[in-house]
């Protein structure tokens, strides 16, 4: 976890989302992925 975003190095996510990942319905997870590529900027450190 990069400590000043709060998103993971590899998968960009939060830890929110990665715990709740597999109780989130298909499309709360579709729009988390759809965060993930303008997190990855952000989250390359």
């Amino acid at each position: 976890m990069n400590p000043e975003n709060g998103y993971c190095r590899g998968c960009y996510r939060t830890l929110t989302e990665i715990a709740d990942w597999s109780e989130l319905s298909n499309t709360e997870k579709l729009e988390v992925w759809s965060q993930l590529e303008s997190r990855k900027p952000q989250a390359a450190q």
